[in-house]
């Protein structure tokens, strides 16, 4: 008994040890072509979100699209800053500009075209969302997009300013 309890326990310990982690240092592009590295990313000490998508998941347009709804009032209530990455590969990359163009969205967007930051942050699914708080550290994660998580990640958001 006492082994499966020790075995649960570092199993659990091993499932959040991502969490609290700094971003890696990833090497990404603009979609202006430029070189960015995740781990220089900031928001002048308040909290970000970091948004991986791609552009054929639709639940990730979905998410994208409701957080621009809201996104002027959220910056302006929090200061928080969206950095949205697609993780699509080098033979859709073309389409992504276009994409973000046409929805209009006012994100900072970078190209993981290698998957480099996916495989580095263990990104299994999409959209995968995180909040970093204001000394880089990766404070929470949520997989998928159900109507609403927005609204969960917002609170995420204003309880990291309030503490």
């Amino acid at each position: 008994m006492k082994k499966i309890a020790l075995l649960f326990c570092l199993f659990a310990l091993m499932a959040s040890s991502n969490i609290y982690a700094q971003l890696p240092a990833v090497t990404v592009k603009t979609i202006d072509g430029q070189t960015v590295k995740i781990d220089t990313l900031n928001n002048g000490g308040k909290p970000f979100i970091l948004d991986m998508f791609a552009t054929w998941c639709k639940p990730c347009l979905r998410e994208l699209d409701a957080i621009a709804e809201v996104y002027d009032e959220w910056q302006e209530e929090t200061g928080v800053k969206i950095f949205a990455v697609s993780i699509d590969q080098a033979q859709n990359v073309h389409k992504v500009k276009p994409l973000v163009s046409n929805h209009a969205w006012d994100y900072e967007v970078f190209i993981d075209a290698n998957e480099d930051l996916k495989q580095a942050l263990g990104v299994q699914m999409i959209p995968f969302t995180m909040i970093v708080d204001g000394q880089g550290k990766i404070v929470y994660k949520h997989t998928g997009y159900n109507n609403g998580d927005e609204n969960e990640l917002i609170e995420k958001v204003r309880e990291l300013i309030n503490q």
